[in-house]
Protein backbone atom coordinates (compact mmCIF):
# COMPACT_ATOMS: atom_id res chain seq x y z
CA UNK A 1 0.00 0.00 0.00
CA UNK A 2 1.33 3.31 -0.76
CA UNK A 3 1.53 5.66 2.18
CA UNK A 4 2.60 8.64 0.47
CA UNK A 5 3.98 10.42 -2.99
CA UNK A 6 7.33 11.79 -3.65
CA UNK A 7 7.55 13.98 -6.89
CA UNK A 8 11.06 14.74 -8.53
CA UNK A 9 11.61 17.13 -11.27
CA UNK A 10 13.45 17.27 -14.19
CA UNK A 11 16.00 19.67 -12.12
CA UNK A 12 16.35 17.03 -9.68
CA UNK A 13 16.62 14.25 -11.43
CA UNK A 14 19.17 15.84 -13.37
CA UNK A 15 21.14 16.77 -10.28
CA UNK A 16 20.66 13.17 -8.58
CA UNK A 17 21.84 11.31 -12.11
CA UNK A 18 25.06 13.60 -11.96
CA UNK A 19 25.78 12.54 -8.66
CA UNK A 20 25.79 9.05 -9.57
CA UNK A 21 27.80 9.97 -12.91
CA UNK A 22 30.62 11.30 -10.10
CA UNK A 23 30.05 8.26 -8.22
CA UNK A 24 30.79 5.63 -11.20
CA UNK A 25 34.17 7.25 -12.43
CA UNK A 26 36.60 5.07 -10.31
CA UNK A 27 34.29 1.98 -11.05
CA UNK A 28 34.75 1.76 -14.80
CA UNK A 29 36.02 2.26 -17.04
CA UNK A 30 32.71 1.58 -18.82
CA UNK A 31 32.42 0.49 -23.07
CA UNK A 32 28.89 0.91 -22.49
CA UNK A 33 25.65 1.65 -20.63
CA UNK A 34 22.56 -0.57 -20.48
CA UNK A 35 19.72 1.62 -20.33
CA UNK A 36 16.30 -0.23 -18.72
CA UNK A 37 13.55 0.89 -20.41
CA UNK A 38 11.96 2.90 -19.72
CA UNK A 39 12.77 4.70 -16.67
CA UNK A 40 16.23 4.46 -17.32
CA UNK A 41 16.84 5.89 -20.58
CA UNK A 42 16.53 9.55 -19.28
CA UNK A 43 19.02 8.79 -16.56
CA UNK A 44 21.36 6.57 -18.64
CA UNK A 45 21.50 9.89 -20.58
CA UNK A 46 22.72 11.82 -18.15
CA UNK A 47 25.39 9.09 -17.37
CA UNK A 48 26.43 8.67 -21.14
CA UNK A 49 27.02 12.30 -21.78
CA UNK A 50 29.11 12.40 -17.97
CA UNK A 51 31.10 9.64 -18.70
CA UNK A 52 31.29 9.91 -22.13
CA UNK A 53 30.39 7.12 -23.71
CA UNK A 54 28.85 6.98 -26.83
CA UNK A 55 27.90 3.14 -26.78
CA UNK A 56 24.30 3.15 -25.31
CA UNK A 57 21.89 0.08 -25.41
CA UNK A 58 19.02 -0.67 -23.81
CA UNK A 59 16.95 -2.88 -22.00
CA UNK A 60 13.17 -3.42 -22.00
CA UNK A 61 11.52 -5.33 -18.84
CA UNK A 62 7.63 -4.46 -18.17
CA UNK A 63 6.59 -5.34 -14.80
CA UNK A 64 4.34 -2.53 -13.48
CA UNK A 65 0.96 -1.59 -15.17
CA UNK A 66 -0.26 1.51 -13.74
CA UNK A 67 0.73 1.01 -10.21
CA UNK A 68 0.51 -2.74 -10.15
CA UNK A 69 3.20 -4.78 -10.59
CA UNK A 70 2.92 -7.80 -12.61
CA UNK A 71 5.40 -10.78 -13.46
CA UNK A 72 8.54 -9.29 -15.26
CA UNK A 73 8.55 -10.37 -18.96
CA UNK A 74 11.56 -9.18 -21.56
CA UNK A 75 10.39 -7.38 -24.40
CA UNK A 76 14.12 -6.39 -25.76
CA UNK A 77 17.30 -8.00 -25.04
CA UNK A 78 20.02 -5.93 -24.50
CA UNK A 79 22.10 -8.26 -27.13
CA UNK A 80 25.58 -5.79 -27.96
CA UNK A 81 26.09 -5.93 -24.34
CA UNK A 82 26.67 -9.83 -24.07
CA UNK A 83 27.40 -10.83 -20.42
CA UNK A 84 27.64 -7.29 -19.57
CA UNK A 85 31.74 -7.23 -18.89
CA UNK A 86 32.36 -3.68 -19.45
CA UNK A 87 28.94 -2.23 -19.29
CA UNK A 88 26.83 -0.21 -16.79
CA UNK A 89 23.35 -1.06 -16.18
CA UNK A 90 21.43 2.23 -15.42
CA UNK A 91 18.24 2.70 -13.92
CA UNK A 92 15.98 5.21 -12.42
CA UNK A 93 14.81 3.14 -9.49
CA UNK A 94 15.07 -0.43 -7.61
CA UNK A 95 11.93 -0.97 -6.12
CA UNK A 96 11.46 -4.57 -5.21
CA UNK A 97 14.66 -5.35 -7.28
CA UNK A 98 12.53 -7.46 -9.55
CA UNK A 99 13.81 -5.92 -12.95
CA UNK A 100 16.93 -5.67 -11.47
CA UNK A 101 17.27 -9.55 -11.07
CA UNK A 102 15.94 -10.11 -14.48
CA UNK A 103 18.27 -7.78 -15.69
CA UNK A 104 21.19 -8.95 -13.62
CA UNK A 105 20.24 -12.58 -15.02
CA UNK A 106 20.93 -11.41 -18.62
CA UNK A 107 23.80 -9.07 -17.63
CA UNK A 108 25.63 -11.14 -14.85
CA UNK A 109 29.12 -8.83 -15.68
CA UNK A 110 27.31 -5.70 -15.82
CA UNK A 111 27.89 -3.02 -12.97
CA UNK A 112 24.13 -2.17 -11.92
CA UNK A 113 23.59 1.57 -10.92
CA UNK A 114 20.18 3.08 -9.86
CA UNK A 115 19.74 6.87 -8.91
CA UNK A 116 16.92 5.70 -6.34
CA UNK A 117 16.24 2.33 -4.65
CA UNK A 118 13.43 0.92 -1.68
CA UNK A 119 14.72 -1.16 0.92
CA UNK A 120 13.67 -4.21 -1.13
CA UNK A 121 15.75 -3.61 -3.76
CA UNK A 122 18.72 -1.89 -2.69
CA UNK A 123 20.42 -5.40 -2.81
CA UNK A 124 20.45 -5.44 -6.00
CA UNK A 125 22.15 -2.11 -7.05
CA UNK A 126 26.04 -2.13 -6.86
CA UNK A 127 25.47 1.77 -6.74
CA UNK A 128 22.42 4.22 -6.03
CA UNK A 129 22.25 7.60 -4.82
CA UNK A 130 19.20 7.92 -2.62
CA UNK A 131 16.87 5.45 -0.59
CA UNK A 132 13.00 6.06 -0.23
CA UNK A 133 10.67 4.38 1.90
CA UNK A 134 9.37 1.64 0.51
CA UNK A 135 5.69 2.49 0.83
CA UNK A 136 6.03 5.57 -1.52
CA UNK A 137 5.49 6.11 -4.70
CA UNK A 138 8.27 8.40 -6.58
CA UNK A 139 6.04 10.65 -9.09
CA UNK A 140 8.87 10.99 -11.95
CA UNK A 141 8.77 13.85 -14.02
CA UNK A 142 7.63 12.32 -17.36
CA UNK A 143 4.61 10.78 -14.72
CA UNK A 144 3.73 14.27 -13.85
CA UNK A 145 2.60 17.61 -15.51
CA UNK A 146 2.51 21.55 -13.80
CA UNK A 147 -0.95 22.45 -13.42
CA UNK A 148 -3.30 24.96 -11.52
CA UNK A 149 -4.17 24.02 -8.07
CA UNK A 150 -6.72 25.51 -6.14
CA UNK A 151 -5.69 27.19 -3.38
CA UNK A 152 -5.73 24.57 0.27
CA UNK A 153 -9.17 26.82 1.78
CA UNK A 154 -11.01 25.93 -0.99
CA UNK A 155 -10.36 22.49 -0.58
CA UNK A 156 -11.48 22.36 3.07
CA UNK A 157 -15.52 23.25 2.32
CA UNK A 158 -15.41 27.11 3.25
CA UNK A 159 -16.25 29.51 0.43
CA UNK A 160 -15.38 33.30 0.73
Amino acid sequence: MTRGYLTVGWEQLHRDARTLAGMLIGKGPFKGIVAVSRGGLIPAAIVARELDLRLVESVCVVTYQHQTMGSPTVTKSPDIAGDGTGFLVIDDLADTGTTARVVRGLLPKAHYACVYVKPAGADTADTHVAEVAQDTWILFPWDTEPQFVHPMIRNEGTSQ
